[in-house]
């Protein structure tokens, strides 16, 4: 069962917020929009452009997605961000995302975009906003929101360049501290933005979210808003 709230508007980003009841209902209605936002997209432009997010939500509906029917040969896949560490790390948000799903369906290998992450921050950074810089607008961005706020690699009291598409993180303050993020500009460069919250532990940053606190996860602004799916937090 979904409850859809009123709108927020905080930093320029209007957020409509749909609570669900189980893990298992939230899972679904992200796959559906998923699936439909793709057919959506194929059918107007002949393609479909989707950015990934990594955890545990996302990783149970990319499991979902595996043994869905999907015109595969259309989708064009990216990261929000992901890890400096080695490509068969097992924390490495490409790796959960092949292994779970895109191993196992006709997704074209070079339209699968990994952020080469193991070249370090600066030098994979750069190579990413290339690979980025050719797309135009996003069909669908993926997002979580971390216990302080933060999403993808955009954390409380970073400053990162907006004028890069990707950029490099240092010290962030969940390891590993080295990382590489699509900026809050191409994040926000998007026809649609879908944030899959889940647990009691992001209720602190749920409260400030809808209570107007400018955490990271609302510099996320497309002319279209953000629709955020909701699951085991109170929505006060």
């Amino acid at each position: 069962m979904q409850n859809q709230l009123q709108p927020i508007i905080v930093n320029k980003q209007t957020s409509r917020w749909h609570r669900f009841d189980s893990q298992q209902a939230i899972n679904e209605a992200a796959l559906e929009r998923i699936l439909a936002a793709a057919q959506e997209s194929i059918s107007a432009r002949g393609r479909f452009s989707i950015v990934l997010a990594g955890g545990g939500t996302p990783k149970s509906v990319y499991g979902l997605l595996r043994n869905a029917q999907a015109d595969w040969s259309k989708w064009h896949v990216y990261h929000n961000d992901d890890r400096c560490l080695p490509v068969d790390h097992a924390d490495r948000n490409s790796l959960m995302a092949r292994e779970v799903w895109l191993n196992h369906v006709a997704i074209p290998a070079n339209q699968v975009h990994d952020i080469p992450a193991e070249l370090g921050p600066v030098e994979g950074a750069k190579a990413y906003a290339a690979t980025v810089a050719g797309i135009d607008t996003f069909d669908l961005v993926l997002l979580g929101l971390g216990e302080d706020g933060h999403t993808a690699s955009l954390f409380p009291g970073h400053v990162w360049d907006d004028s890069l598409d990707a950029f490099p993180v240092f010290n962030a303050p969940k390891p590993p501290s080295e990382r590489i993020s699509l900026s809050a500009r191409r994040l926000s460069d998007t026809r649609e933005v879908m944030f899959l919250v889940t647990g009691a532990g992001k209720q602190e940053a749920v409260d400030n979210w809808r209570n107007g606190v400018a955490i990271p996860a609302t510099v996320i602004a497309p002319a279209t808003g953000v629709d955020v799916y909701t699951f085991g937090v109170e929505l006060k």
